[in-house]
């Protein structure tokens, strides 16, 4: 039986776990698109708009990394720049539903290419991984609101 002095190592592991499976998804599908080409996308999609240096830190890269990002993703008509009503100077960085569509078809990509290793699963199984997503997505979001009211983004 695991106890909560597992947890640690427990959690170090899903984390670790998790990356390989990433990694076995895009290698996979033989994408040569860049990982955070789609995390960009997924942080506006789930944080909204944002300016440039915010976006930056959200997705973990340099600010001229990101505005190569944004500007990849400007030229696919994948995120709109709309004007910030708070600063004229500035502008906010937005998901257009293209962008939204290309990381849709891109996660149905990566689980057609991931699905056939867990095709043995027994229901019991399917149940627990079930559970841990739904833990998992419960706690992501309480971190992303208690973020969100310090005002940045995990």
């Amino acid at each position: 039986m695991t106890t909560p002095e597992h947890l640690p190592q427990l959690l170090g592991d899903l984390i670790s776990l998790s990356n390989r499976l990433t990694r076995l998804a895009a290698t996979a599908t033989g994408s040569t698109e860049s990982p955070a080409i789609w995390r960009t996308i997924a942080v506006l999609r789930d944080h909204g708009p944002m300016r440039l240096g915010e976006l930056a830190k959200a997705s973990r890269v340099s600010q001229p990394t990101m505005t190569k990002l944004v500007h990849a993703l400007d030229e696919r008509n994948w995120v709109r720049r709309i004007a910030d009503a708070s600063d004229a100077r500035a502008w906010l960085i937005s998901v257009d539903p293209r962008g939204l569509a290309a990381l849709d078809a891109w996660r149905q990509e990566i689980i057609a290419v991931v699905a056939p290793q867990f095709a043995d699963l027994d229901p019991n199984e399917i149940d627990a991984l079930a559970r841990a997503t739904a833990i998992l997505r419960e706690r992501l979001e309480r971190a992303d609101d208690r973020d969100d009211r310090k005002g940045s983004v995990a």
